[in-house]
């Protein structure tokens, strides 16, 4: 039974998960759709990209926050300002869920600044309107996939094995 059920999933045939939202991250009936839309909290895969592609990554954050100027906001902090520089030029040539994706430099070095100590305390009043970043939090397990993936010292199968899972599981993050 869990097989076809795995073998159904985010299908037409799937009574449960709306294969609309699963194959493109959008439905037209939005709350009203009689399925569930499964939203992630965070996406490995954006980061692992991130890193394949430009290079290495030190910090990665993306806001929860619902004000205009920060919803789906994703800041990321490269090693070495060429590889961001060449996420900025790629990025600004993407569209993600039927938009454009509007990528940019910052000036800002240390984003601790920049977040709500307020919300890291659960003491925030302000809400998803605050204009200081609320960010996503990550999971104790997908720290210690990442951990692993950027280890040197890990061994080449346990890597697959970790992004294969992320294959199967791809999600994405609103840009």
């Amino acid at each position: 039974m869990a097989e076809y059920l795995a073998s159904i999933f985010g299908t037409e045939k799937d009574k449960v998960n709306c294969s609309f939202y699963f194959k493109i991250g959008a439905c037209r009936h939005g709350d009203r759709c009689s399925r569930l839309h499964n939203k992630p909290t965070f996406s490995q895969e954006v980061f692992t990209e991130m890193e394949e592609k430009y290079g290495e990554v030190e910090e990665m954050n993306v806001c929860d926050n619902l004000g205009d100027h920060l919803v789906g906001n994703v800041y990321v902090k490269f090693r070495r300002e060429e590889d961001a520089e060449k996420a900025v030029m790629d990025l600004n040539n993407r569209w993600f869920n039927g938009q454009p994706i509007h990528a940019e430099l910052s000036p800002v070095t240390d984003f601790r600044e920049a977040c709500c100590r307020q919300y890291e305390m659960g003491e925030c009043t302000r809400g998803g309107f605050c204009n200081f970043m609320h960010l996503k939090p990550i999971s104790r397990e997908l720290r210690r996939e990442l951990a692993v993936l950027r280890d040197p010292r890990t061994k080449t199968p346990e890597k697959k094995k970790i992004l294969r899972k992320t294959k199967r599981n791809v999600t994405f993050i609103s840009l």
